[in-house]
């Protein structure tokens, strides 16, 4: 198997591994309407989703965070900032914990931890992996979000023009599109997040929420 074809089996999930998780949003078409969903993962943080913030206000562009329970514990204000400033918002654990490597049980409560201090009915399991076990007692309380298109801004082995080449090349109507805002990939992210909107606003596609 060639690294390109690996790599647009992580950039774009294939229907295979969609169909594992049915009850799982990966795409949200609206009738009538060109739009795409950005999403951002991994945050709060301040050295990084203030800019992020910043940045989707000079667009006019709202989005939705996907907040890791700790980051929040320790930086409640930003929470409150992507809340005043009209963002969606989810949970992503408390300790960005990957559901291959945890049992039903601890994943559970390591989600219903975070769920106290975020409080939404949205949820996007790290990395986007997990059992289906997991997915299917998730699917009881929360919404699970997975995505359409992975920007893979946090690889150190992509550049930014690269990450910005993905959106251009994967982005459709309804997808979700996944960026970070985390220290890993404050760099390729910053430099492709707004060229990223530029594009797709030139395609003609409006940006929404995705619905909490």
């Amino acid at each position: 198997m060639s690294l390109l074809y690996v790599d647009m089996l992580i950039e774009r999930p294939p229907s295979l591994y969609r169909l594992l998780f049915p009850e799982a949003m990966w795409r949200h078409k609206r009738r009538g309407r060109r739009v795409v969903y950005l999403t951002f993962d991994d945050g709060p943080i301040p050295e990084v989703t203030p800019w992020v913030l910043d940045l989707l206000d000079r667009y006019d562009v709202k989005a939705t965070f996907f907040l890791v329970g700790d980051n929040v514990r320790r930086h409640p204000e930003l929470l409150d900032e992507i809340r005043r400033r009209g963002h969606s918002y989810g949970n992503h654990t408390m300790h960005h914990v990957q559901g291959l490597k945890s049992s039903r049980r601890a994943y559970l409560r390591d989600i219903t931890e975070a769920d106290k201090l975020i409080d939404s009915p949205l949820f996007r399991p790290p990395h986007g992996l997990l059992w289906g076990g997991q997915s299917r007692a998730i699917k009881r309380k929360y919404n699970l979000v997975m995505y359409d298109l992975i920007t893979r801004d946090y690889s150190r082995k992509m550049t930014p023009e690269k990450v910005l080449d993905n959106v251009k090349r994967y982005a459709r109507n309804g997808s979700i599109i996944v960026f970070h805002d985390s220290l890993k990939a404050r760099e390729n992210m910053q430099w492709a997040l707004p060229r990223a909107i530029e594009w797709l606003k030139q395609q003609g596609y409006e940006f929404d929420v995705l619905p909490m």
